[in-house]
């Protein structure tokens, strides 16, 4: 299967940020949006870097509410990993496993697309394995 089958299911909406932002403001997005990353971009849409849950925990305990006030651009990861639309969904987990990181930005010749995590392509590949066993449970008892 690949991204694009993904993005299709569950669309191509991202929360993006730009970089000159408060990390309260990106916290309040995230919160409002019920997402676990976002993007942060300039301000021609250029992808710069991600932001995610994980950061605020580790910024946070760092640097104490203090962080809170600092631009977003200060703290994200900078040029994160991404992938394209053709990329097929068991590399791109692979890839977000072995790195250990959970949202990967999809691109197409430098244009945002969407963005994936780990969660959608798991469920989309559990959806087509249940799909699937049915229709070899149909075609065994059809027999």
């Amino acid at each position: 299967m690949l991204i694009s089958d993904v993005l299709a299911k569950k669309g191509t909406k991202v929360f993006k940020i730009l970089q000159v932002k408060t990390v309260m403001d990106a916290i309040t997005g995230m919160a409002s949006f019920k997402v676990g990353a976002v993007l942060v971009v300039d301000e021609k849409d250029g992808v710069l870097g991600i932001f995610t849950e994980r950061d605020v925990t580790r910024i946070l305990a760092a640097g104490g509410a203090a962080v809170l006030q600092d631009p977003v651009g200060k703290h994200m990861t900078k040029n994160p990993m991404t992938c394209s639309k053709e990329d097929d969904d068991s590399a791109v987990l692979a890839l977000m496993s072995k790195n250990r990181f959970r949202h990967m930005p999809v691109l197409d010749n430098g244009t945002l697309l969407g963005i994936v995590s780990i969660r959608d392509v798991v469920s989309q590949r559990l959806e087509r394995a249940e799909f699937e066993a049915e229709a070899m449970r149909a075609y065994v008892t059809a027999g």
